[in-house]
Protein backbone atom coordinates (compact mmCIF):
# COMPACT_ATOMS: atom_id res chain seq x y z
CA UNK A 1 0.00 0.00 0.00
CA UNK A 2 1.31 3.48 -1.17
CA UNK A 3 1.79 6.49 1.59
CA UNK A 4 -1.16 8.16 -0.18
CA UNK A 5 -3.17 5.12 -0.11
CA UNK A 6 -2.17 4.83 4.09
CA UNK A 7 -3.36 8.12 4.50
CA UNK A 8 -6.53 7.98 2.95
CA UNK A 9 -7.44 4.94 4.84
CA UNK A 10 -9.68 5.45 8.13
CA UNK A 11 -6.48 4.77 10.13
CA UNK A 12 -4.14 7.11 7.95
CA UNK A 13 -7.34 9.59 8.51
CA UNK A 14 -7.11 8.90 12.47
CA UNK A 15 -3.28 9.11 11.92
CA UNK A 16 -3.40 12.58 10.29
CA UNK A 17 -6.02 13.95 13.32
CA UNK A 18 -3.80 12.24 16.32
CA UNK A 19 -0.64 14.02 14.98
CA UNK A 20 -1.53 17.16 13.83
CA UNK A 21 -4.28 17.38 17.09
CA UNK A 22 -1.34 16.96 19.34
CA UNK A 23 0.74 19.54 17.61
CA UNK A 24 -1.74 22.00 17.78
CA UNK A 25 -2.53 20.86 21.77
CA UNK A 26 1.33 22.41 22.34
CA UNK A 27 0.72 25.36 20.04
CA UNK A 28 -2.75 26.48 22.01
CA UNK A 29 -0.71 25.71 25.00
CA UNK A 30 2.61 27.78 24.45
CA UNK A 31 0.41 30.95 22.68
CA UNK A 32 -1.98 30.80 26.27
CA UNK A 33 1.45 30.79 28.13
CA UNK A 34 2.63 34.09 26.42
CA UNK A 35 -0.60 35.69 26.83
CA UNK A 36 -0.52 35.25 30.35
CA UNK A 37 2.47 37.48 30.66
CA UNK A 38 -0.11 40.40 30.29
CA UNK A 39 -0.20 39.65 33.52
CA UNK A 40 3.32 40.98 34.67
CA UNK A 41 2.64 44.52 32.21
CA UNK A 42 2.17 45.39 28.79
CA UNK A 43 5.78 45.91 28.83
CA UNK A 44 6.60 42.34 29.22
CA UNK A 45 3.77 41.00 27.01
CA UNK A 46 5.34 43.99 24.08
CA UNK A 47 8.82 41.74 24.92
CA UNK A 48 7.22 38.68 24.09
CA UNK A 49 5.71 39.98 20.65
CA UNK A 50 8.73 41.76 19.52
CA UNK A 51 10.65 38.55 20.60
CA UNK A 52 8.63 36.51 18.20
CA UNK A 53 8.29 38.68 15.88
CA UNK A 54 12.38 39.39 15.91
CA UNK A 55 12.76 35.30 14.46
CA UNK A 56 11.70 36.85 11.10
CA UNK A 57 11.80 33.79 8.91
CA UNK A 58 12.10 30.85 11.45
CA UNK A 59 8.45 32.86 12.97
CA UNK A 60 7.32 32.41 9.07
CA UNK A 61 8.47 28.79 8.64
CA UNK A 62 6.78 28.03 12.18
CA UNK A 63 3.45 29.63 10.97
CA UNK A 64 3.24 27.72 7.65
CA UNK A 65 4.01 24.79 9.54
CA UNK A 66 0.80 25.76 11.92
CA UNK A 67 -0.98 26.61 9.40
CA UNK A 68 -0.66 22.96 7.23
CA UNK A 69 -1.09 21.39 10.24
CA UNK A 70 -4.35 23.48 11.11
CA UNK A 71 -5.67 22.64 7.53
CA UNK A 72 -5.11 19.04 7.59
CA UNK A 73 -6.60 18.30 11.10
CA UNK A 74 -10.23 20.29 9.83
CA UNK A 75 -9.92 18.97 6.71
CA UNK A 76 -9.65 15.05 7.65
CA UNK A 77 -12.03 15.60 10.68
CA UNK A 78 -14.22 16.86 8.54
CA UNK A 79 -13.88 13.61 5.99
CA UNK A 80 -13.73 11.37 9.01
CA UNK A 81 -17.33 13.04 10.48
CA UNK A 82 -18.74 12.56 6.72
CA UNK A 83 -18.19 9.27 6.69
CA UNK A 84 -19.61 8.57 9.81
CA UNK A 85 -22.71 9.79 8.72
CA UNK A 86 -22.88 7.98 5.32
CA UNK A 87 -22.17 4.68 7.41
CA UNK A 88 -24.39 5.29 9.76
CA UNK A 89 -27.41 8.11 8.61
CA UNK A 90 -29.88 6.36 10.63
CA UNK A 91 -27.90 6.68 14.05
CA UNK A 92 -27.79 9.96 14.35
CA UNK A 93 -31.32 11.29 15.62
CA UNK A 94 -30.94 10.12 19.19
CA UNK A 95 -27.71 9.38 21.04
CA UNK A 96 -26.52 8.27 24.62
CA UNK A 97 -23.21 9.21 25.95
CA UNK A 98 -21.08 5.63 26.21
CA UNK A 99 -18.20 4.56 27.77
CA UNK A 100 -15.21 2.67 26.65
CA UNK A 101 -14.18 1.84 23.78
CA UNK A 102 -15.48 5.06 21.93
CA UNK A 103 -15.90 7.20 25.32
CA UNK A 104 -18.83 9.17 23.03
CA UNK A 105 -19.73 12.15 24.28
CA UNK A 106 -21.31 15.18 22.80
CA UNK A 107 -17.78 16.68 23.03
CA UNK A 108 -17.03 13.48 20.67
CA UNK A 109 -19.89 13.88 18.37
CA UNK A 110 -19.38 17.40 18.07
CA UNK A 111 -15.73 17.44 16.80
CA UNK A 112 -16.52 18.69 13.52
CA UNK A 113 -18.66 21.64 14.23
CA UNK A 114 -16.44 23.13 17.03
CA UNK A 115 -13.63 22.53 14.84
CA UNK A 116 -14.49 24.25 12.25
CA UNK A 117 -16.27 27.12 14.09
CA UNK A 118 -12.58 27.18 15.79
CA UNK A 119 -11.22 27.49 12.37
CA UNK A 120 -13.17 30.42 11.66
CA UNK A 121 -12.42 31.88 14.67
CA UNK A 122 -8.44 31.55 14.63
CA UNK A 123 -8.95 33.35 10.77
CA UNK A 124 -10.74 36.49 12.63
CA UNK A 125 -8.64 36.51 15.35
CA UNK A 126 -5.36 37.18 13.05
CA UNK A 127 -6.87 39.82 11.19
CA UNK A 128 -7.79 41.29 14.53
CA UNK A 129 -4.69 41.08 16.02
CA UNK A 130 -1.47 39.93 13.70
CA UNK A 131 -2.52 41.74 10.90
CA UNK A 132 -4.44 45.00 13.16
CA UNK A 133 -2.79 47.85 13.69
CA UNK A 134 0.89 48.14 13.81
CA UNK A 135 1.32 44.55 12.29
CA UNK A 136 2.44 43.45 8.88
CA UNK A 137 1.25 45.88 6.50
CA UNK A 138 -0.13 48.10 9.11
CA UNK A 139 2.12 50.40 10.30
CA UNK A 140 0.06 52.80 12.43
CA UNK A 141 2.64 54.78 14.51
CA UNK A 142 0.44 55.13 16.93
CA UNK A 143 0.84 51.59 18.15
CA UNK A 144 4.40 51.67 18.62
CA UNK A 145 6.42 52.19 21.81
CA UNK A 146 9.31 51.97 23.35
CA UNK A 147 10.95 49.43 25.70
CA UNK A 148 14.36 49.35 27.08
CA UNK A 149 15.07 52.21 24.08
CA UNK A 150 13.94 49.65 21.98
CA UNK A 151 10.81 50.69 19.76
CA UNK A 152 8.43 47.78 18.64
CA UNK A 153 4.92 47.27 18.12
CA UNK A 154 2.77 48.42 20.66
CA UNK A 155 0.65 45.11 20.67
CA UNK A 156 -0.54 45.41 24.78
CA UNK A 157 -2.46 48.64 23.67
CA UNK A 158 -4.43 47.28 20.45
CA UNK A 159 -5.09 43.80 23.04
CA UNK A 160 -6.52 46.15 25.90
CA UNK A 161 -8.85 48.10 23.43
CA UNK A 162 -10.08 44.79 21.85
CA UNK A 163 -11.16 43.25 25.38
CA UNK A 164 -12.36 46.36 26.31
CA UNK A 165 -15.60 45.80 24.68
CA UNK A 166 -18.38 43.16 25.71
CA UNK A 167 -18.44 41.58 22.09
CA UNK A 168 -14.94 40.57 21.68
CA UNK A 169 -14.50 39.81 25.34
CA UNK A 170 -17.63 37.64 25.93
CA UNK A 171 -17.33 36.03 22.45
CA UNK A 172 -13.60 35.23 22.86
CA UNK A 173 -14.81 33.47 26.42
CA UNK A 174 -17.27 31.91 24.58
CA UNK A 175 -14.82 30.51 22.03
CA UNK A 176 -12.74 29.36 24.78
CA UNK A 177 -15.52 27.40 26.16
CA UNK A 178 -15.71 25.45 22.94
CA UNK A 179 -12.18 24.80 23.03
CA UNK A 180 -12.75 23.23 26.12
CA UNK A 181 -15.12 20.75 24.50
CA UNK A 182 -12.90 20.18 21.71
CA UNK A 183 -9.97 19.30 23.29
CA UNK A 184 -11.66 17.29 26.05
CA UNK A 185 -12.31 14.43 23.45
CA UNK A 186 -9.17 15.42 21.24
CA UNK A 187 -6.57 14.70 23.57
CA UNK A 188 -8.07 11.29 23.89
CA UNK A 189 -8.82 10.61 20.77
CA UNK A 190 -5.21 11.46 19.40
CA UNK A 191 -3.33 9.38 21.78
CA UNK A 192 -5.50 6.60 21.18
CA UNK A 193 -5.26 7.10 17.03
CA UNK A 194 -1.57 6.91 17.74
CA UNK A 195 -1.54 4.08 19.79
CA UNK A 196 -0.11 5.38 22.64
CA UNK A 197 -1.82 4.36 25.65
CA UNK A 198 -3.66 0.81 26.62
CA UNK A 199 -6.71 0.36 27.16
CA UNK A 200 -6.99 0.30 30.73
CA UNK A 201 -5.53 3.73 30.85
CA UNK A 202 -8.08 5.28 28.68
CA UNK A 203 -10.81 6.51 31.31
CA UNK A 204 -7.65 8.13 33.30
CA UNK A 205 -6.55 9.56 29.52
CA UNK A 206 -9.82 10.95 29.02
CA UNK A 207 -10.13 12.80 32.50
CA UNK A 208 -6.48 14.12 31.30
CA UNK A 209 -7.84 15.47 28.50
CA UNK A 210 -10.46 17.12 30.06
CA UNK A 211 -8.20 18.79 33.13
CA UNK A 212 -5.84 19.85 30.17
CA UNK A 213 -8.91 21.61 28.27
CA UNK A 214 -9.47 23.08 30.81
CA UNK A 215 -6.80 24.68 31.89
CA UNK A 216 -5.91 25.58 28.72
CA UNK A 217 -9.73 27.49 28.06
CA UNK A 218 -9.00 28.98 31.88
CA UNK A 219 -5.60 30.24 30.62
CA UNK A 220 -7.19 31.94 27.46
CA UNK A 221 -10.16 33.31 29.25
CA UNK A 222 -8.50 35.09 32.40
CA UNK A 223 -6.58 37.39 31.09
CA UNK A 224 -9.32 39.27 28.45
CA UNK A 225 -11.74 39.07 31.33
CA UNK A 226 -9.31 40.93 33.60
CA UNK A 227 -8.57 43.41 30.94
CA UNK A 228 -12.63 44.12 30.73
CA UNK A 229 -13.06 44.60 34.56
CA UNK A 230 -10.19 46.41 35.07
CA UNK A 231 -7.88 44.17 37.27
CA UNK A 232 -5.02 44.48 34.79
Amino acid sequence: MSLSTHLKSPIGKKLITGITGLALVLFVLMHMIGNLSMFSGDDAYNEYAHFLASLGPLLYAVEIGLLVFFLAHVVTGIRIWIGKRKARPQGYAVYKTAGNPSMQSASSRSMAITGVILLVFTIFHLISFKFGPGGPGNGDASYLTTVGGVEMRDLAKLVREKFAGSFYTFGYTAIMLLLIVHLRHGVWSALQSLGAMRPSLSPAIYTLGALIGIGIGIGFIVMPLAIYFGMI
